[in-house]
């Protein structure tokens, strides 16, 4: 399986958003995610950091 699970970056800690991420597209500067079992989600922010070996993705929120 090629899945990854998504976290999203708050207070400098790493926070769980979304496992078993099949599907992401950045959308007008959102990310739409989507997973094996069709949960939706949309992050506005930008993506951090993406590792294929230990299948993770790190979100990070937009600065304000």
């Amino acid at each position: 399986m090629c899945e990854a699970n998504a976290y999203i970056m708050k207070d400098g800690r790493e926070e769980l958003y979304l496992e078993n991420v099949d599907i992401m597209k950045p959308e007008d500067g959102k990310i739409f995610l989507k997973n094996l079992f069709g949960e939706q989600k949309v992050f506005e922010g930008r993506i951090k950091e993406i590792s294929l070996i230990r299948h993770r993705i790190v979100l990070e929120g937009k600065k304000e």
